[in-house]
């Protein structure tokens, strides 16, 4: 018995220092959501960019995107840029909520900016180099670079939240890496990374930690 409530209040201990050491307040339905945001994303961008083939065909005769103006890469921008600021705030929204249903602070203490500026400078140099391509008309490297330096933010930030969203990261820069040796499936590579992967990642999050713990 004796063992038993030592072993308890370790465990509390333990809980007490990750909560104030790391930022545990990420929801998995902001994760699926955004991988939901991703797949309709990459349907709007196919018709787009010009796309003409049916997304019925088999995923290995994807058809080849031709970007050949740049107004359609203007409207990508300005599409994209919503995007961001629309996962942004479903993440923000669910994290706030998740906290305040577990009694937690949602503040921006210093271990959430250490978090927030280990995620965005990896992905803030990666959104300048995809600008500089595109600027350049250098169109087929975009989805790489993006889901490279996302999987780095992913794997920088994992130190200071839930250890295992570091494999999303692994997983994303894999996918990059196979997209840059790929021609003409960009966006297949691009949906696959920010929207499947995205979903499995989140429906596993939610099963391990969103939901609540039965009580004996």
């Amino acid at each position: 018995m004796e063992n038993k409530e030592v072993f308890n209040t370790l465990n509390e201990i333990r809980s007490l220092m990750e909560k104030s050491s790391k930022v545990l307040s990420l929801s998995g339905a902001s994760a699926i959501l955004v991988g939901a945001y991703a797949c309709i994303s990459a349907v709007v961008a196919y018709y787009m960019l010009g796309g003409t083939g049916g997304w019925s065909q088999d995923l290995l005769s994807f058809p080849r995107l031709q970007v050949n103006t740049p107004y359609r890469m203007q409207l990508m921008l300005i599409f994209a840029a919503v995007l961001v600021v629309l996962c942004l705030t479903t993440v923000f929204f669910f994290s706030r909520r998740k906290a305040q249903r577990s009694g937690q602070r949602f503040v921006f203490d210093r271990t959430a900016q250490r978090m927030l500026l280990n995620f965005f400078l990896p992905l803030a140099v990666g959104g300048i180099l995809c600008l500089s391509l595109i600027w350049k008309q250098h169109y087929g490297l975009t989805s790489s670079v993006m889901l490279i330096f996302y999987g780095i933010a992913l794997i920088n930030a994992s130190s200071y939240t839930y250890s295992n969203t570091r494999y999303l990261g692994y997983a994303e820069l894999l996918l990059g890496l196979a997209d840059s040796f790929v021609e003409g499936h960009a966006l297949l590579f691009w949906t696959m990374g920010f929207g499947v992967f995205h979903i499995v990642y989140g429906i596993f999050f939610h099963l391990k930690y969103d939901r609540p713990t039965p009580t004996r």
